[in-house]
């Protein structure tokens, strides 16, 4: 982990929930190092478990997660070995929930990696697959997100549909596309998607019944055919403040609707972050900024699962 004198400290004390059938070397009282980071304010509790494994059951991973009790994230990402790999990346979401990719988190994980141990192409294993990153020369991060998964039962949707347009609506929204990133997103276009209702929209169309491992939703305002305007609402945790994945899908989505080009520019809440969808291979590549924000250690203490 980074040297404690590189980054301001915390610490927290937090309850955990260990999974019965796990055998954690971490016990109650015993003090679990973390380092918080975040890309354009899309946060993680990055936490390695290379030395000492440590089991959460979902409950732990909310408690962490909430930011009034808790050190507060979007996700927590734990970090195992993983042979063929760099290492193998586990992405918990807010409300204990496993997602399979995470195009902010992998950026993360890379910088993280390279101020570790300098690498600076890192190889990332996550649920999705393999996700190639490396180190721009203005110190942005590179991931290639492999391709979007365009098929229906690929994604997946709960029965055989078109996924450049799907029959779902609700409210001001209606006619979305989807794809998979690693995780289930359709993109809605609209205009002036600042004044949305986000926070009503978001939960109804996550767990819309079309999605059967529910949906991340974007919301996309195309400014021109380069540059785009995206609001995000994510399974698990909520409106973020960015979504790489998100970011992904809504590009991919977008030139198939022949909304823009392959490359663009996607303006998110937490700032820029630029998708390159690649002719050659169709593999969306993903460039951003990864930073930490401190590093800490929580103090567990046991009780029931």
């Amino acid at each position: 982990m980074p040297s404690p004198n590189r980054f301001p400290r915390t610490e927290a004390r937090l309850t955990a929930t260990l999974s019965r059938n796990a055998r954690p070397a971490y016990i109650a009282g015993m003090e679990v190092p973390f380092v918080k980071m975040h890309g354009l304010g899309n946060d993680f509790v990055v936490i390695d478990r290379r030395a000492r494994p440590l089991a959460l059951a979902p409950g732990m991973a909310r408690e962490i997660a909430d930011r009034h009790r808790g050190i507060g994230c979007d996700q927590i990402i734990l970090l195992d070995h993983a042979e063929g790999a760099d290492l193998f990346m586990r992405i918990l979401n807010a409300d204990g929930s496993e997602a399979g990719a995470c195009g902010n988190a992998t950026r993360c994980i890379a910088e993280w990696l390279h101020r570790e141990s300098g690498i600076t192409t890192p190889l990332i294993r996550t649920q999705a697959g393999d996700l190639p990153t490396w180190r721009e020369a203005d110190g942005r991060i590179g991931v290639d997100m492999g391709a979007p998964r365009l098929a229906w039962d690929e994604i997946p949707l709960a029965r055989p549909l078109d996924t450049l347009h799907l029959p779902l609506a609700w409210g001001p929204l209606a006619d979305p596309a989807a794809c998979s990133m690693g995780n289930p997103h359709a993109t809605f276009f609209a205009t002036a998607v600042e004044a949305l209702p986000i926070a009503e929209l978001g939960p109804a169309l996550e767990g819309d019944p079309l999605f059967p491992e529910r949906a991340n939703i974007g919301i996309a305002e195309i400014l021109s055919r380069r540059r785009i305007r995206l609001i995000v609402w994510e399974r698990g945790a909520g409106r973020t403040l960015a979504c790489g994945s998100g970011a992904s899908a809504a590009l991919v989505n977008a030139h198939r609707r022949g909304l823009a080009e392959r490359c663009a520019t996607l303006l998110l809440d937490g700032g820029e972050i630029d998708i390159a969808w690649r002719e050659a291979d169709g593999h969306v590549l993903m460039t951003g900024p990864a930073a930490i924000a401190f590093e800490g250690t929580m103090t567990l203490a046991d009780r029931p699962a």
